[in-house]
């Protein structure tokens, strides 16, 4: 007997929103019945879209109805913990785009309210569900390289799209750009030095070719150190052309080099590639499943549909997702005073409560 379909609600119907549309609505055991749009205009392009949705234009309306079991939260940054407190409040299930909040209180205050309703909080770390990235990480397990040393994670590419209004370039929405997208590189790279322990210290470097908004930070590097002796490299630059992805691991006795290469991220057409040594012989070895953003996130609805029916584990847990945004502030405070942050002193400072 086949399970009645996971009912979600989506908040938000930008760009990034209408591409989290289309994947709840071609997954299966996933039934996309309510949107929140935050203009009339966009609200319409849902409601032609989707006909068989309820929208909104108010989150709270949506918030409020009692037939959803899940909501996937795709606003700018600051209104993050806004929306998915009231989201969980409402007694739901919760899957919120990264970053999870823009402050590690705010992220403290959604595990707590997650805790304390019952409820699933998913972050959308979804490259952890990448055929690319994945083998890599199964491979690290494996052993495949004996025990990991260091990982390098870089990414080149074209400027960032400004966002419904220009949020993403406006920093008091946007919280700091490290946020924005070297999120994922530091959740991956702590992902593959999961063996080293946790991160102890950040160290890094940023400039701007905007020379008059010198706090978005075009070109950005920071290296991670880890409590057993792993380190990692996180670089990005927005200041070249396409869309160009590496990460490189090496260990005790073998080394992988993955990369992906597109037009554009959200391209469905990338070329991509994984090459591994395991101290005696360097091989490709194939990818089967297509892999980019596009794919990864309807990835990332099924992974919560499976959440849901069959009490599968989450790709990324909420205390992941904390960790995300813990470093990447680290690290702005390491850009913003040259020199290397403790993680364990930046945490005791930045751990207050939040208020809602």
């Amino acid at each position: 007997m086949s399970k009645e379909p996971i009912r979600f609600g989506l908040i938000g119907f930008g760009a990034w929103g209408k591409h989290h549309a289309d994947s709840i609505h071609k997954t299966e055991g996933a039934e996309l019945v309510a949107i929140s749009a935050r203009s009339e205009s966009s609200a319409a392009a849902a409601r032609e879209a989707y006909p068989n949705a309820r929208v909104f234009t108010d989150y709270r309306e949506l918030v409020a109805c009692d037939d959803l079991d899940v909501v996937d939260v795709v606003v700018p940054s600051h209104l993050h913990h806004e929306i998915a407190s009231a989201v969980l409040n409402g007694g739901h299930h919760l899957l919120l785009e990264k970053p999870m909040g823009v402050s590690v209180a705010e992220c403290n205050s959604l595990i707590s309210l997650a805790k304390e309703k019952n409820r699933l909080l998913a972050v959308g770390h979804e490259l952890r569900l990448s055929s690319l990235w994945g083998k890599v990480k199964e491979l690290v397990e494996e052993g495949f390289i004996g025990d990991p040393h260091y990982v390098l994670v870089e990414l080149s590419r074209n400027p960032y799209r400004q966002g419904a209004d220009g949020w993403r370039y406006d920093i008091s929405r946007v919280g700091n750009w490290i946020l924005e997208e070297p999120i994922h590189f530091f959740d991956m790279a702590r992902w593959y030095l999961e063996q080293s322990g946790d991160p102890v210290s950040v160290f890094a470097a940023a400039n701007s070719r905007q020379a008059d908004h010198p706090e978005l930070q075009d070109n950005f590097s920071a290296i991670v150190k880890f409590e057993k002796g792993g380190y990692a490299v996180v670089s990005q630059t927005l200041s070249a052309f396409e869309h160009h992805q590496t990460v490189k691991v090496t260990g005790s006795k073998g080394a992988l080099w993955a990369s992906w290469s597109g037009a554009l991220d959200r391209t469905r057409h990338p070329t991509f590639s994984l090459r591994a040594f395991d101290g005696e012989e360097v091989k490709t070895l194939p990818i089967e499943k297509i892999t980019g953003e596009l794919f990864e996130l309807e990835d990332q609805i099924a992974m919560l549909v499976k959440a849901l029916n069959e009490d599968k584990p989450l790709s990324c847990s909420a205390e992941d997702g904390r960790w995300s945004v813990l470093m990447c502030l680290a690290a702005q405070e390491s850009v913003d005073t040259g020199q290397p942050v403790e993680i364990e002193e930046f945490l005791a400072k930045e751990s207050a409560p939040a208020t809602t």
